[in-house]
């Protein structure tokens, strides 16, 4: 290098830079020194570029982080709203955290961006894996709620680190406008956020599942952020400390791998210790998790599928259905609920066409058991729950093999979203929907408003609403929100065979006249209904109903 004598200093209001002053006596180009440039392989644009595109990894592998622990909390712990808000605002400030706390460590930025990516490589990795056990064992609403924001916590602490390590290393390859080094550096974190965003649903979701996801982006944040960096600015470590980080790396691909491959085994325990006895099926759909247990075995297999050679002597457990963890069906009484759901809404009022929104089956049976039913179609959200329905034996069987039914017809959308085109009307509209599910959007007055506006003259909707409470008098407060005149019961009480005493729930039936409950006198008689019971139910939630006009539910609410 040829070192030129100092010229004078750039006059003020002067447009072009100054001339940098001359370099001071120091170690030779390319040694490794504290705020200076750092010997790299690489020329600067190519290396400037390879930065560059480990934040783009990094941005997308820290938006799937939030939004697996996201969708985790909205289905382990429910009310997706809190969820969401909590894993947001925890993660946006520990982001902040990690921004202040990083500052001492950029005087050495390759060796603490490896750590950093190496720590939240397998932090965020096993945050699903972590919490879904940590859920299933502990039985705590609260200890598993401060393990999600423990969680998120870590892991934006150390996504806060990303920024202002990246931006030291770009420093460190070529000097450059503060600002036009953040414009890249932000726009290359951005796209990155939107490819992990899109990648998340509609890629890792449904190919891998959540646990698995987490472990292969966990994957991708050490290879593409402490690999790359590590080998980029390789010259930065020690040679002492070179092994070391090389290691560290290795080693969290290692633990990466091996909870991988033992995924199945851990998710099959933790949902042995949280639903027992057992499990016939259980998946992580797009939209939920799905686990049937109990019933009985097929005809002619033991437990393990193998042809049983002695007869079964003991009585298999109860059915069970859980969706994201919560009882949904209990094969032991359901029969009572759907029946209260159905029955009175098919009688004396024309049933030619039915429109179910729900597809486990079960108040599909009872809307077949009528001789003048003509068709039926089904909605429901999940195509995992309704071939579950088809193929499972004791499901299938527990519903009468509803799906066998030529008349039958079945369609995957959300409820909202297919109530919202045009097509056309019914007699009888059926929501086998869980009204707490989505935020309330079920019973919700745009929901209801837009079923009524798929019931045909004379026909009648019934809708389950949760036990008695709020729920209740809101969905029978949509349904007048509507146009319709209302009628709140409950069905038969009895015990709950599957071990957990639950309160009775209710539905509603209305009508563009007044309901009267009665039952279909060409269908078999239920076997948990009577018409003075229903009457009697009846009578009894119209002395409990709260004063003055209800307020309808909205989404906006």
């Amino acid at each position: 290098m040829i070192n030129h004598p100092a010229r004078p200093s750039a006059q003020p209001g002067h447009d072009g830079p100054a001339d940098p002053p001359p370099r001071p006596p120091g170690p030779p180009v390319g040694a490794v020194r504290a705020g200076g440039a750092i010997r790299i392989p690489l020329r600067p644009r190519a290396a400037r570029l390879l930065v560059l595109l480990a934040a783009f990894v990094c941005a997308a592998c820290g938006l799937v982080y939030e939004l697996e622990l996201v969708a985790l909390g909205g289905y382990l712990l429910g009310d997706s709203v809190t969820q969401t808000s909590v894993v947001l605002s925890v993660m946006v400030f520990a982001m902040g955290v990690g921004s202040l706390l990083v500052k001492g460590l950029t005087r050495r930025p390759a060796t603490s961006f490896a750590l950093v990516e190496c720590a939240l490589a397998l932090t965020g990795g096993l945050s699903v894996l972590g919490l879904y056990t940590g859920w299933a064992w502990l039985d705590h609403h609260r200890a598993a709620m401060a393990a999600l924001v423990a969680t998120t916590f870590l892991i934006g602490l150390l996504i806060g680190a990303e920024i202002p390590l990246l931006m030291t290393l770009i420093q460190r390859i070529r000097r450059e406008h503060a600002g036009r080094a953040a414009a890249d550096l932000f726009a290359a974190d951005y796209v990155g956020a939107l490819i992990g965003g899109l990648a998340f649903p509609f890629l890792l979701l449904p190919a891998v599942g959540q646990a698995t996801g987490a472990l292969l982006t966990g994957a991708v944040n050490a290879l593409a952020g402490a690999a790359v960096v590590l080998w980029l600015f390789r010259a930065e470590p020690s040679r002492r400390a070179r092994p070391l980080l090389w290691t560290g790396c290795g080693l969290v691909l290692a633990v990466l791998a091996v909870a991988a491959a033992c995924t199945g085994l851990i998710e099959r325990a933790a949902r042995q210790a949280l639903y027992g006895g057992q499990i016939r099926f259980a998946a992580q759909s797009r939209y939920q998790e799905i686990v049937l247990t109990g019933g009985p075995p097929a005809a002619g297999a033991g437990p393990d599928g193998a042809a049983a050679r002695v007869p079964e002597q003991r009585p298999a457990p109860p059915l069970e259905l859980y969706l994201d963890g919560r009882l949904a069906v209990c094969g032991a009484d359901e029969y009572r609920e759907h029946e209260a759901l159905v029955r009175p809404a098919m009688a004396a009022a024309p049933a030619g066409r039915v429109l179910v929104l729900g597809g486990d089956g079960l108040a599909l049976r009872e809307v077949l058991r009528h001789p003048g039913v003509g068709s039926v179609q089904v909605v429901e959200l999940d195509p995992e729950l309704t071939d579950l329905a088809r193929r499972d034996p004791a499901l299938a069987a527990l519903g009468g093999y509803p799906y066998r039914d030529p008349r039958v017809r079945v369609t995957g959308a959300d409820p909202l979203d297919w109530l919202r085109a045009t097509g056309p009307q019914f007699d009888v509209i059926v929501s086998d929907l869980d009204g707490s599910a989505h935020g309330g959007k079920y019973r919700s007055r745009e929901f209801l408003g837009l079923a009524a506006r798929r019931l045909a003259p004379g026909g009648r909707i019934a809708v389950r609403t949760g036990p008695v409470g709020p729920q209740l008098w809101s969905a029978e407060a949509g349904l007048a929100a509507a146009g319709l005149r209302t009628v709140p019961y409950q069905g038969a009480d009895g015990p709950a065979g599957c071990g957990q005493r639950v309160e009775r729930p209710a539905f509603v039936l209305a009508g563009q006249e007044r309901p009267v409950l009665a039952l279909a006198a060409d269908a078999p008689a239920p076997r948990s209904l009577t018409v003075d019971a229903l009457r009697g139910s009846a009578a009894r939630l119209a002395a409990a109903r709260p004063p003055g006009p209800g307020a309808p539910h909205s989404l906006v609410d």
